[in-house]
Parts: C-alpha cells; structure tokens; sequence
C-alpha cells in the first residue's frame, strides 16, 4: 500500500523541527547554570495571556525546573481567570510541553488582577501572597495598540509599570525582575538614522505628571492635547513606553533589575514548534505578510531599503529568560546599575523591507502558496504616502465598494469596505516603522549571549545572526498557514496551480478594469463639462 507524500509545506516545517534535537537532549540533562538558577523557583508574570508571554510561560516549563507561576490574569468577557487560563491552555503553544510534563498546568496559579488598576487590582491577600512566594518578577504585559487613547496607555504602560515595581520592591526574596520594553521606545523622529543606545533616555514628560493627568482628565480632553504631549513619538505606544523606562530608571534603586527591549516580534523560529504565532501577531507586521499571500491585500506602505527589526519570539524569550539570570549574577558582585538587552536583527544580521517583499513573492508564493487564498497573490510597495493612497484605492477601496454593492442588492452583508478600511489605517500606523530606519546598538545583548555556557547557548539560543532569512521567511508563511489560515499546510501543489490561474485572470482582468475606470472618469469629466456650461 502506498503512502501518501508529504507536503512540500509539511515537509519543510518537519525538517527545521527535526533540528530542535540538540536542545531537548541539552534540556534533559537538567545542568545548565541558567537551569539551575531557575530550579524551585516562583516565577510572577504579567501579560502572560498575550503572544510573548504564552511562549514565555511555555519555554520556562519545558526548559527548567521551576517551582510555580503566578499569572496575573483579568477577568475579561465574562470569564472568570480559571475559564481564561483553562481557554489560554488549548492554545498549540502548549502543546510540546503537555507531551513532556503532562501536569505542568497544575503549577499555573492564577492572581486575580489587572495592570491599569492601582496595585494591579490585586486584593490585599493576592497582593501578599506575591510577596511572600516570588523570587523572580516578569513585567510583560502592556497595550500595543498604536492607535490606543493616551489615558488608556497611560493607566496600562506607565502607572501599571510604576504599580509593578512597588510590588516587586515588597516582594521579600526577589532574585530578579525584567520589565519588557521595546525597541522603539525612544525611535523617535529626531532619532531616525541614528544610533539607538542600550541606555536611558530622557523621558518627554514626568512619569507623575502623565499619570496625573490620566487619572484626572476625561478621555476627550486628555485625547486633545495628546498630539502635543506625544510630538517626536509616532503613537502612544511608544510614547507611554518611553515614560515607563523613565519609571523605571527612577525607582530601580534596591531592585535586582534589567529592561529587555525587543523590537517587532513575530513567528517563532524554532520553539516550540516552528512558525507558531497566535491571532494577536497578526495585527502587524504579520498582517503585512498575511494579507497578500491570501491575495486580499495588494498595496503595502514600506520603503524598500529600510532594515525592518524582526525578531522570533522565542529569540525574545530566551533573552529575558537569561537577562534574569544575569542580572541576579550582576547584583551578587555588586553592580547595581540596570542593565538594558535590545533584541533585534536589524543590526547584526539585517534584511531589507524590498528584499522581504520579493522573495515572499518571488519564491514562496510559487511554492508554498496557501489553497486558501481568494485571488493573486501579490502587494505592490511605495514608500510615498500619496502612492500609497492612490493603489489603495485602485486594488482595494473601488473593487471593495463595489462588491458591497453587490452584496447589498443580494441582502449580503457588506464587509470588503470595512476590511479595506482597517487595512488602511493599519499600515499607515505601520508605516512610521517600515519607511524609516534606526541602528539600535544591542551590544550588551550580544555580550549575555558571548557570556553563557556551551549547553546554555545551546537550550536558550537568541544569537539573531545564526537566523538565515530564505528559511525563517518560509516558517513565517506557514506559520500564519498553520495557524492563523488553518489549512493544514495542504494542498501546496493545488494552490500553485490555483495562483497559475489568478495570475492569468489578472492579467486579463486588470487591463480591463484600468480602461473602464478611464472611460469612467472621462464620462464623469465629459458630464461636469456639460454642466458647467450649461449654467456658465
């Protein structure tokens, strides 16, 4: 009886995955110093529902020896934190680590708890409690929403970071604490094509000042003077980032403290399985790359010599996994300054923006190609705003109205409009990021990775320049197939057939679509012609 041949899609993944050997051999012999420092340990971790923290939770289970997790969870839609942490649970993530330690669920403690609430919501009992038990402190969670109000931001990234380091200053054994930044903290307009230090910045307001008024302004009024408090930053994100490292920096005396600062992460490498990534991922950079393999996005606003900082999560992870190690090694000999890691590849191991864009279409739209898609696969880049709006409305709003309108005689619901408008905005908020470049120094990321042991090196790898690009490219694609698409990485051979065809419906079809909206326009010029001279 014959076997069915794998997918070229699967086959690709199972090769890269096959190579995860030499980690979980170095893995299961429980002797690593970072192992070692981990092992009986209480770990607390905010933000740990979201794409960085579920893989963070993940790798700290199947990776060392830890005690237990207190997880600040909210209750959200209705649920209770046990229902969020049992639905969190089923997510693919977990699911190398089930096979391993079958029971690690029962080492998860949920805290009631959120962190736009003053002392993270906690009650008085959970509040102790954190106290008491933890001996390593994890500051994940944050709003990455660009477009997110000022006040909001404000109560999540700077005073839920301020609340979380007054809990890490109670807590009574704390080995180490990280709070996670970003990148881009401080990639500010006076800032671009420059260096971006591993180091403090000035902050654009007082971290107090900015809280105040969150707490006493009303939304709308806050909301007006936003654009003048946030002027150099591009959005509230990296604005409320920026005064949190402020926040930091302020109250780091007597803390075993480090800022891990990663710029834009996306689909893991490697860990746990290759090309994972959740739905919140692709409210990004992954949406960029989504929306044209599945051919419903066909303009992107990018520059293509821009080297974009892309980082795999489980690069991410593993550095902030070590920077706790490290840190608490620093503070044993004395040294009290925090350090800061940035992780990025857009420094020592770069690819450029036009490079990303065709070989995505290049190669694997011709050989990965998803069955799913609904048209060509394709995206035409301009780093010019007024392009950009001009093939925004050629390839999507015109074909969107116009297919609402049929659905609206056929009593359809009417979508492609709203689709293509958030689109739009996403990748004009994008934009900042992809048509202007930075060199964010990570020297003192490249040293922690220099300093660690062989096996160490080996289990909790974010050496960015072993990352080659023609592959990580591919597991980027499949994982948004894999997981986000859903088709099973099959049918790889049908859909380049598939694409074969659109491609040639493209052809035919958009000359044709290009001459009736010319004699459209000419109609409409023609008529407005007649008009005017009719009256005038």
């Amino acid at each position: 009886m014959e076997t069915e041949a794998m997918d070229p899609a699967q086959e690709f993944v199972a090769k890269v995955h096959a190579r995860q050997k030499p980690v979980l051999e170095a893995i299961a012999r429980w002797d690593s110093p970072v192992q070692q420092f981990y092992e009986n340990t209480t770990v607390f971790i905010t933000g740990g529902s979201g794409f960085l923290g579920k893989q963070l939770i993940e790798k700290l289970f199947r990776a060392t020896k830890i005690s237990k997790i207190l997880l600040l969870l909210r209750s959200k839609k209705g649920k209770p934190i046990e229902q969020r942490l049992l639905d969190m649970l089923q997510d693919p993530v977990f699911d190398a680590v089930k096979e391993l330690h079958p029971n690690f669920a029962e080492k998860i403690v949920p805290v009631a708890g959120d962190v736009a609430e003053m002392k993270l919501g906690l009650s008085e009992k959970d509040w102790n409690l954190v106290a008491e038990e933890t001996d390593i402190f994890m500051h994940v969670a944050a709003t990455t929403r660009f477009d997110e109000p000022l006040k909001i931001a404000t109560l999540i990234n700077v005073r839920g970071a301020r609340e979380a380091l007054l809990l890490g200053k109670a807590c009574k054994k704390l080995k180490s604490y990280v709070h996670v930044s970003t990148a881009y903290s401080h990639a500010c307009e006076n800032m671009i094509n420059t260096e971006v230090l591993e180091d403090f910045y000035k902050s654009p307001i007082d971290p107090e000042t900015l809280i105040q008024l969150a707490e006493t302004l009303d939304e709308e009024k806050l909301n007006e003077i936003s654009s003048g408090l946030i002027k150099n930053w591009p959005n509230t994100y990296s604005f409320g980032k920026a005064v949190a490292e402020e926040t930091v920096r302020s109250m780091a005396e007597g803390l075993p403290l480090c800022i891990v600062r990663p710029a834009i992460v996306i689909v893991a490498h490697k860990e746990p399985t290759p090309g994972w990534l959740d739905m919140s991922n692709v409210y990004g950079a992954s949406g960029v790359v989504l929306g044209p393999g599945i051919g419903l996005m066909h303009t992107i606003m990018a520059d293509n010599d821009v080297n974009i900082g892309l980082v795999p999560v489980d690069y991410v992870n593993n550095a902030i996994i070590v920077s706790a190690y490290e840190t608490y090694k620093k503070v044993q000999k004395g040294e009290t300054t925090p350090k800061i890691y940035t992780v990025t590849t857009s420094t020592r191991n770069p690819t450029r923006w036009g490079w990303l864009v065709d070989y995505t279409e290049d190669h694997i739209a011709k050989n990965y190609p998803s069955p799913s898609a609904i048209a060509y696969a394709f995206a035409w880049g301009t780093n010019n705003p007024t392009v950009f709006w001009l093939y925004s409305w050629l390839l999507h709003f015109i074909p969107a109205y116009v297919i609402d309108a049929v659905c609206y005689v056929l009593g359809k619901e009417r979508r492609f409009v709203k689709i293509y408008t958030k689109m739009f905005k996403m990748s004009m908020a994008l934009s900042y990021f992809t048509v202007n470049d930075w060199r964010f120094i990570d020297d003192n990321t490249a040293a922690l990775y220099d300093g660690l042991s062989t096996i160490d090196k080996t289990i909790f790898n974010f050496d960015v320049t072993q990352l080659q690009w023609t592959e990580y490219m591919v597991l980027w694609c499949l994982g948004l197939r894999k997981f986000i698409v859903k088709d099973g990485l099959k049918g790889s051979g049908y859909a380049v057939k598939k694409q074969f065809f659109f491609k040639i419906l493209f052809c035919v079809l958009f000359p044709a679509y290009l001459f009736l909206l010319y004699k459209v326009f000419v109609f409409a010029v023609s008529s407005l012609y007649l008009v005017l001279r009719l009256f005038f």
